[in-house]
């Protein structure tokens, strides 16, 4: 929304979202802004992110951006690959990985773990974990014998997400 350093970092160590988009090739780039922003013109945005180097700013970031994504009236054309970007320098999805293993070892038999997720490659990931420490986890082939694991860490209570009802929105937007 406002001009700022294209920095992105929650601590202040690691690369910044500057040092990524200026050192990464245009394939690594496409790579990281189609996967963690579910971007659909990821290759177009890499090229003109390569192009339009170097950018030390989230004008310039925004402006390189905005010129090859075609404005549909929703969403700031910027904002998944801005997420992507976040993503990648913040290590978040391995944070999260880290979090739920951490939950796994914590959690008290009988307890129960909730999780928000605020998109879907969070709300993916937290999905894939439980599903593979519940009762309902996969064999690994229907052909091979079955082999004992580790216990179920956890038993899934529901099938879908727990959604606040028309009135709790309207109560807290």
């Amino acid at each position: 929304r406002g001009d700022g350093p294209l920095d992105m970092r929650m601590s202040g160590n690691g690369l910044s979202a500057a040092d990524l988009v200026n050192s990464a090739d245009e394939p690594e780039l496409a790579l990281l802004i189609r996967d963690y922003g579910e971007e659909r013109f990821a290759r177009r945005i890499a090229r003109a992110i390569v192009a339009a180097r170097p950018l030390d700013r989230t004008s310039q970031l925004a402006a390189a951006i905005r010129s090859v994504v075609p404005d549909t009236g929703g969403i700031d054309p910027a904002t998944r690959t801005f997420q992507a970007l976040r993503i990648a320098v913040n290590e978040e999805l391995d944070e999260l990985d880290r979090g739920l293993a951490a939950a796994e070892r914590l959690l008290e038999p009988g307890g129960r773990i909730a999780v928000v997720a605020f998109h879907s490659l969070e709300d993916r990931r937290v999905k894939d974990f439980l599903r593979r420490r519940s009762t309902g986890a996969p064999l690994a082939s229907r052909h091979a014998p079955a082999t004992r694991g580790p216990a179920p860490s956890f038993t899934i209570l529901t099938r879908k997400p727990a959604v606040p009802s028309a009135e709790e929105t309207a109560r807290n937007p």
